[in-house]
């Protein structure tokens, strides 16, 4: 492994801080995290160190699969378990940058529609592609398309 700094350094030092006071759950939740992103270091041909922005998408996958878990949770009335599930969700947001609001994301959305000319669905993808490195994590892709879809008028 290289000198370890960035994201993955920040991770596993703060680990180590709430397994010292003896914080399950910020324990548990940063090592499944820790888990994914090695899980995703060794998938593929051959082992690699991933990049910050690796990193964060891979937190960006865990904190949604805590959401979605949390709302199933919720919707089939087992409260206690959706409750551990956003705590979890709640320690992974800590290493997310700042979500944005729906008016930025329309606002970002409607001038990529502008930037690239496009006029109706069918350049929906050219949008997309212009759009989604400036979101770089702070939206989730599915408020990401519906923000397009409305800007494009469909």
């Amino acid at each position: 492994m290289s000198d370890a700094t960035g994201l993955k350094a920040t991770l596993q030092h703060d680990l180590t801080s709430a397994m010292r006071a003896k914080d399950k759950v910020r324990a548990g939740t940063l090592r499944m995290a820790l888990t994914a992103v090695t899980t995703e270091e060794v998938s593929g041909k051959e082992a690699r160190e991933l990049t910050d922005d690796e990193v964060l998408k891979v937190i960006t996958k865990e904190a949604k699969k805590r959401r979605e878990a949390a709302e199933a949770y919720s919707g089939a009335n087992r409260p206690e378990l959706a409750a551990q599930e956003e705590a979890e969700l709640e320690v992974l947001e800590a290493y997310l940058p700042a979500q944005l609001s729906d008016d930025e994301l329309a606002e970002m959305a409607q001038q990529a529609v502008t930037e690239t000319g496009a006029s109706g669905m069918r350049e929906m993808g050219q949008v997309m592609k212009v759009l989604q490195p400036r979101i770089a994590g702070r939206a989730e892709g599915g408020r990401v398309a519906a923000a397009v879809k409305q800007a494009l008028g469909a």
